[in-house]
């Protein structure tokens, strides 16, 4: 279970086992831009979900993966603000294996948090006292 907390103005706080995980909204939203927006958080999740799988790809090979970089490129509709598009692209330093690039790439694509918004869940909400 993740309890959310109200933390004043527009901090918003995620509780996880022993992790805290703090929101804000920016300044133009209202807020005081002290932490990621909620939004910057899921994207982040996206990203950082796809680097999981890369380093371990790289790890069982024992390829380096200090000079990897992923860089994740949202392109939104202008009407609906949501994401139409994303991209993340895999930066890799010249000394990597020619052989690997179309493995990483299918590597990358296993990524959970990827997978979980192409078959999205069921929400709930509910109230309770």
């Amino acid at each position: 279970m993740i309890e959310i907390t109200f933390d004043g103005a527009k901090v918003i706080t995620a509780h996880i086992g022993d992790h805290v995980i703090r929101t804000d909204q920016p300044v133009n939203k209202g807020g005081g831009d002290t932490a990621p927006s909620p939004f910057d958080l899921y994207l982040a999740s996206i990203g950082t979900c796809t680097g999981i799988y890369v380093k371990s790809f790289c790890d069982n090979r024992k390829i380096p993966a200090e000079n990897i970089k992923i860089l994740e490129h949202v392109e939104y509709n202008s009407e609906t603000q949501l994401p139409d598009s994303i991209k993340l692209e895999i930066k890799l330093p010249p000394d990597f294996p020619g052989k690997y690039r179309e493995s990483l790439i299918k590597v990358a694509n296993l990524c959970l948090v990827k997978k979980s918004i192409a078959s999205p869940p069921e929400f709930l909400v509910t109230t309770s006292y």
